[in-house]
């Protein structure tokens, strides 16, 4: 089992593809369905065995969940903020660009 690379409320992009976006959720291995792994083009596809990464996601266009392989990631040091309109339910906005998690009252 690897440590994750990348920590919950850090600014990321994909290598690839021309997206970017926040880490609210680390998975230590690939914990998605067959269905989703089977899409992924064979040629492309990530290794299974490594950190998972669960994104609030931004593209040019629109918004939405990324789970995308920590291969595939870098940090975005842009720190420009992140659109998503989730950002704001679950971070802070931190001066550097980066998020924390607000804090949750349990009952």
């Amino acid at each position: 089992m690897r440590t994750a690379k990348f920590r919950i409320g850090q600014v990321v992009r994909h290598r690839i593809y021309p997206f970017r976006g926040v880490i609210f959720d680390v998975d230590p291995t690939f914990s998605n369905t067959e269905e989703w792994w089977n899409a992924i083009p064979e040629d492309v596809r990530p290794l299974r065995d490594q950190p998972f990464y669960h994104l609030l996601a931004e593209n040019e266009e629109t918004e939405y969940v990324a789970y995308v392989s920590e291969q595939n990631l870098e940090a975005d040091m842009t720190g420009e903020p992140v659109r998503h309109p989730q950002v704001e339910e679950i971070f802070e906005e931190q001066t550097d660009g980066s998020y924390l998690p607000r804090s949750v009252e349990i009952h």
